[in-house]
């Protein structure tokens, strides 16, 4: 077993695929497999199933998946502490988004801070705010940014920004160019609803429940797994929606979407940068959170950032 082997398997289970592996790695389908060969002859025991078209781990697969990111992400620290402690910035760090930051907040805070480090790999991996804040405090991911707050203890998080949420619909409507809507009126509408997990969804029901509402008092015609899915719902005239301003703003603009603020309900939220309170954050994971000080100056750091650190 080594780092390489344990690298390549990683990438089979994230893609799901023994050639999209290989593409990720500059390596052939079968050059992939003779290394997954390799760590199954190691541990003596099947660590991938093909089912279908899908590679899929086992359960022995699934716990050696586990430990193979620990160990890969401790490379990757060692390797930015090794880089810090001689004067540079450089290494792979990766941070976590749930679908709007991941979408249409941290593309540009990446975009900044690559440009800032040009030799460091920024990579992105986006999931609803129950899979980020789970990857968060598993210790898959050192950072990330969601929609919704945990009432786990160890997740340590603070407000990066405000979103207001708005009642979108599609030009067509017969609501489309009117300031705002009762909620008596959007409770009868065909209504698009983000899946279970969404921090969308858990602010749009927290909001309700303010209200003496829930979610079942409205008409939900469908259930969507993105953010990209609802809007593609609303265009098409399924039904009507509640989404953050900021997932439509070209729809808006363009005036293919309209907005509304709906009446009497308080429809702000707040996207919060989330990491474990327990761990200590590697370089990189630090210098990533001073340049997004930068750009949005919350109260306070988020974690006791080591003042020696470049």
């Amino acid at each position: 077993m080594d780092l390489w082997q344990l690298n390549i398997f990683c990438k089979v289970v994230e893609r799901k695929s023994f050639s999209k592996a290989g593409k990720a790695v500059h390596l052939s389908q079968p050059t992939i497999s003779s290394h997954i060969r390799d760590l199954e002859s190691h541990f003596g025991c099947r660590l991938i199933d093909r089912l279908g078209k899908e590679a899929v781990p086992t359960r022995a697969g699934s716990l050696l998946y586990q430990h193979a990111r620990r160990i890969l992400q401790l490379k990757d620290e060692t390797e930015a502490a090794m880089a810090e402690f001689q004067g540079s910035i450089k290494g792979r760090f990766v941070v976590g988004g749930s679908t709007i930051p991941g979408a249409y907040i941290l593309p540009r805070l990446v975009g900044g801070f690559a440009e800032r480090f040009p030799d460091v790999t920024l990579s992105l991996e986006i999931g609803d705010s129950e899979q980020i804040l789970a990857e968060t405090l598993s210790g898959g991911l050192e950072l990330g940014v969601v929609g919704a707050l945990s009432t786990d203890r160890r997740a340590e998080q603070i407000r990066l920004m405000e979103d207001v949420m708005c009642l979108v619909v599609p030009p067509r409507h017969p609501w489309a160019g009117r300031e705002s809507m009762d909620l008596e009126s959007l409770k009868k509408e065909p209504f698009i609803l983000r899946e279970r997990g969404s921090g969308t969804r858990q602010a749009i029901a927290g909001h309700l429940k303010a209200l003496g509402l829930s979610i079942d008092d409205f008409r939900i015609v469908a259930e969507m797994g993105n953010t990209q899915a609802v809007i593609q719902g609303i265009k098409s005239g399924l039904g009507v929606s509640i989404l953050s301003p900021v997932a439509v703003e070209e729809e808006l603009a363009s005036g293919r979407l309209f907005a509304l603020k709906v009446e009497g309900a308080d429809l702000r939220r707040n996207f919060y940068l989330t990491r474990h309170k327990d761990r200590t954050p590697s370089p990189l994971c630090q210098a990533f959170i001073r340049y997004i000080q930068e750009v949005y100056p919350f109260p306070g750091p988020i974690l006791p950032l080591d003042a020696n650190a470049k």
